[in-house]
């Protein structure tokens, strides 16, 4: 049985894709005959505040489904001063060095990025001839946060830049979560292993215990993160709300502004249900006809994992982010595509989708598509090879 240290920002109990993807990652190594433990923060995403049944403790260590569980301190913010996210990350940072100090670490160590802080810390301080450095990349920072305006390319873009070229550098192999991320990672350093790694899903499909009554008006749905790179508050105002009704579940930097956007137009068929649990959201996704799945801006190596959760559900989408996540929901007849950015695309398309359409012929499509190409064990077979 080999030992494997999987290096985390996130974590259940914490929501959202990250932390389902290293969940789904440590369970499937460790069902493989991988002996498995996780380094993460006490639980505080995405509110940016410890978890109440973490407060008071500076770590914790437990033993959750056959897998060890480190539970780090970290100064937990989701401030927008700059200096104060700076300060958080670096908190985790040196938490992990006193962690290194403190324990055996194993000879293959599977290591979160972004945030490059964190990757860079665990790169430079686990580089061993004899160790194993496996970078699991979900995002492509700093370029990302360039795309969303989030940095100007000043200095500190730069330094960012170097310490992601040295964070792949140091890396034995480079999972990526999209093509485009390996072919990134590729461009700067052609030799370098890398294995394709989507965020499948590993979940049980749930019963529909009741379906909206229909009123021939199309019920989207949003789930997820409301953060400024979903742009779900600017959905709100631009939808053309005629023919269909919107849902929204989730919690994240525009809530607020959602919450008081919809207090000021009751007029419109909007409803906000904040955050519920992973099992409790597919249960209630399957009364919607389509889930929409939106980025502001088409980003470079972004694939939401959401497409591969939902088509396992058999939900039609309504893909409104550009680029490789696109062209999966293309490639795989999975629903409906509309030009990124552009909202009257948008309520052109959603014009155009009839309630007739969306019929258990369409979803169970939907369903075996996702069960054939979107399979998380086919996948995790194909990785232990790597390990």
């Amino acid at each position: 049985m080999k030992d494997i240290l999987i290096i985390t920002s996130y974590f259940p109990p914490e929501t959202g894709a990250a932390s389902n993807r290293i969940f789904h990652l440590a369970e499937g190594l460790q069902k493989r005959n991988f002996n498995v433990s996780v380094a993460t923060p006490l639980p505080n995403y995405p509110t940016g505040k410890i978890f109440s049944s973490y407060k008071g403790k500076s770590s914790q260590v437990s033993i959750e489904n056959n897998v060890k569980i480190h539970r780090l301190w970290i100064y937990a913010s989701n401030s927008k001063n700059k200096l104060l996210r700076l300060f958080s990350m670096l908190s985790y940072s040196f938490s992990l060095i006193w962690f290194f100090a403190f324990n055996k670490i194993p000879n293959i160590v599977i290591i979160q990025s972004p945030p490059l802080l964190v990757a860079f810390t665990c790169m430079l301080f686990l580089q061993s001839k004899n160790r194993k450095l496996i970078l699991n990349v979900s995002d492509l920072w700093p370029l990302a946060g360039l795309k969303l305006g989030a940095f100007k390319k000043n200095f500190s873009y730069k330094l960012l830049e170097k310490i992601e070229r040295f964070n792949y550098n140091k890396a034995d192999l480079v999972l990526g979560q999209s093509q485009e991320i390996l072919t990134h990672v590729t461009s700067l350093f052609p030799n370098k292993e890398t294995f394709l790694y989507r965020n499948y899903p590993n979940l049980e499909i749930p019963k529909i215990e009741s379906k909206m009554v229909s009123d021939g008006k199309l019920k989207i749905v949003y789930a997820g993160l409301l953060g400024i790179a979903q742009g779900v508050y600017k959905l709100c105002e631009h939808l053309d709300y005629r023919n269909i009704e919107f849902y929204i579940y989730g919690a994240g930097a525009e809530k607020e502004k959602i919450e008081a956007f919809i207090q000021s137009n009751q007029n419109l068929p909007i409803t906000y249900y904040g955050e519920i649990a992973r099992n409790e959201l597919h249960r209630v996704l399957l009364q919607y006809d389509v889930v929409i799945i939106p980025l502001l801006k088409r980003i470079y190596g972004s694939v939401p994992s959401k497409i591969f959760e939902y088509t396992k559900l058999g939900l039609p989408i309504l893909y409104f982010g550009g680029g490789e996540g696109e062209d999966i929901v293309k490639e795989y007849n999975l629903g409906w595509i509309a030009k990124t950015g552009n909202y009257n695309s948008l309520n052109e398309v959603l014009n155009r989708i009839k309630t007739a359409d969306i019929n258990s012929k369409l979803k169970e499509q939907i369903r075996k598509t996702a069960n054939t190409n979107f399979e998380l064990d086919i996948q995790l077979e194909k990785l232990v090879y790597k390990l």
